[in-house]
């Protein structure tokens, strides 16, 4: 494609509706994932392009998001692909209508509540040249809302320092409107070295006796594996054993519906086939009682699911399985791993010491009235959030 940028265009929500693709102008497109999917040129570029992005992200990837836009049936994404001479980068986007409880139509990076990061995948070195093309056509797009929100990307990478050097650049008005941090597991001490440097010695203790008195209750074994064996048994074990505790009890666990069922099998299926999963699990008498899911997108990894067994919850199985997990810091072309796991949670936060910042932007778009009615939005929202903060001291 000899056109200096195409990329797949806001539209109408009756236009989002739509399966079709529709020309927009010569260097514009409007991209589907089916039609994505049935593009052998596109489909091999996205592979490419998640080796060589700046920042990895598997719930970005072509077998992550093909899966949770087939199981979830979400017609109403599109894909922003900016492409010259090669793909510079990709994202899902999606037009809603309500922005914190209020009707206010907006433009959004599209995640699902079993997608961890937002965080668009983007050649290395192509960062600027992505947002400069997203947002300047957001800019002349009349149907993409009074703004653009971006929900879940790491703060501190230079996939979040371009946008900002963009926006500067544009002299567009932009607020990071929440942060929060997760537990991160860095490489640079052995296995051993991390768990002694950050583990007190009582927990550690403490630990080792769980080891112990877990295994007097049977055979204990570990297993560690790519997924390219046996995966449909390790699927259906993990689905039946989260069930079994207190996701189940609320209806929150994969198991419970249809959708996050086959989305589960479905990703894991891709991670494996694209080489990018590992599994570990614990077993008693042969039954599960701890397992995890991990994607390998080098330079990082993401713990992607993780259950245990709430009869053994007095032996920490699920931070016994942890441990055997910090065998990440040996592992070739991995140097970090990203947890995916809610701000301050007590079984990851008392093993890893790293923290990873997470964010939320909202960030001006379209001609002056647009542009005006975002800075009193924002200025409202900043106002209502330090008054909060007022009240909780």
């Amino acid at each position: 494609m000899n056109a200096p940028v195409a990329f797949a265009a806001m539209a109408s929500e009756r236009d989002f509706a739509s399966l079709a693709v529709a020309s927009v102008s010569p260097a514009t497109t409007v991209l589907t994932i089916a039609e994505l999917l049935t593009n052998p040129q596109l489909l091999a570029e996205w592979d490419a392009l998640a080796t060589y992005a700046s920042e990895p992200n598997p719930f970005a990837e072509r077998w992550y998001l093909d899966a949770a836009l087939d199981a979830l049936g979400n017609n109403a994404v599109r894909l922003v692909v900016v492409r010259g001479d090669s793909l510079v980068g990709i994202m899902p986007i999606v037009r809603q209508s309500h922005y914190a409880g209020l009707p206010i139509p907006h433009a959004q990076n599209w995640l699902n509540h079993n997608a961890f990061l937002g965080t668009p995948l983007i050649r290395k070195g192509k960062e600027r040249l992505f947002w400069s093309a997203l947002l300047h056509h957001l800019d002349d797009a009349p149907e993409s809302g009074l703004f653009l929100h971006l929900t879940g990307l790491a703060i501190e990478g230079p996939v979040a320092a371009a946008l900002k050097e963009q926006c500067l650049s544009d002299k567009r008005r932009f607020a990071l409107v929440h942060r929060e941090e997760r537990a991160l597991l860095e490489r640079g001490l052995s296995p051993n070295a991390y768990w002694e440097a950050n583990v007190r010695g009582k927990k550690r203790k403490e630990l080792r006796r769980q080891h112990k008195r877990l295994a007097e209750e049977g055979a204990l074994t570990f297993e560690r594996s790519d997924g390219s064996g046996g995966l449909d048994q390790w699927i259906a074990d993990f689905l039946a054993l989260e069930k079994a505790g207190w996701k189940g009890a609320n209806g929150s666990a994969l198991d419970c519906a249809d959708a996050t069922r086959t989305l589960f099998r479905d990703v894991l299926a891709g991670a494996a086939d694209a080489g990018k999963l590992e599994l570990l699990a614990h077993y008693l008498d042969g039954r599960p009682i701890a397992m995890l899911a991990n994607f390998l997108t080098p330079p990082g990894a993401f713990s992607f699911k993780t259950a245990f067994d709430e009869d053994y919850a007095r032996y920490s199985p699920g931070v016994l399985l942890q441990i055997e997990n910090l065998a990440l810091l040996e592992r070739e072309g991995i140097d970090w791993c990203d947890s995916c796991a809610a701000q301050d949670h007590p079984m990851i936060d008392s093993l890893w010491s790293g923290r990873r910042a997470i964010g939320r932007y909202s960030i001006a778009i379209g001609g002056k009235a647009k542009r005006a009615a975002f800075a009193a939005l924002l200025t409202a929202e900043t106002a209502k959030a330090k008054f909060k903060g007022r009240t909780k001291t």
